[in-house]
């Protein structure tokens, strides 16, 4: 896996050294806006530790920090008022989810309907989703 970069947009971001328009800053936890929204509302949760991915975070983050992020997520989407008409959160990992910056971030989206999860991402017949073989 990519070791982490210190120079990424993020660790700017949170080092004061770039601006974000934010939402919620938390001992372990930044929210902001999205600089190119891919829905009305689309806001980015940060971890302020130094982690590349969802895998890196959660097998070397402490539970305090694993708890403050996904409490700012969910604090985010409540003060983005989100909760009543829906949102999704997701995170993308490496080169297949097509992660652009390489420290953790998890997206929030709303303010629409939102579509299928992936292109041609309609649930099959049955219900049930099989692995490729």
């Amino acid at each position: 896996m990519f070791k982490y970069d210190d120079t990424n947009i993020f660790a700017k971001i949170i080092r004061g050294k770039l601006p974000s328009d934010k939402v919620l800053e938390t001992e372990h936890a930044l929210a902001f806006h999205d600089i190119n929204p891919q829905a009305p509302i689309h806001v980015l949760v940060i971890p302020k530790g130094p982690y590349v991915s969802m895998d890196d975070f959660t097998a070397n983050a402490s539970a305090e920090e694993i708890v403050g992020l996904w409490r700012a997520v969910g604090e985010a989407a409540r003060l983005l008022d989100l909760v009543e008409g829906g949102y999704r959160v997701m995170s993308n990992h490496s080169a297949n989810a097509h992660q652009e910056v390489f420290h953790l971030h998890i997206h929030i989206l709303g303010g629409r309907p939102l579509g299928p999860m992936l292109e041609g991402g309609d649930i099959p017949p049955n219900g049930t989703w099989h692995r490729p073989a």
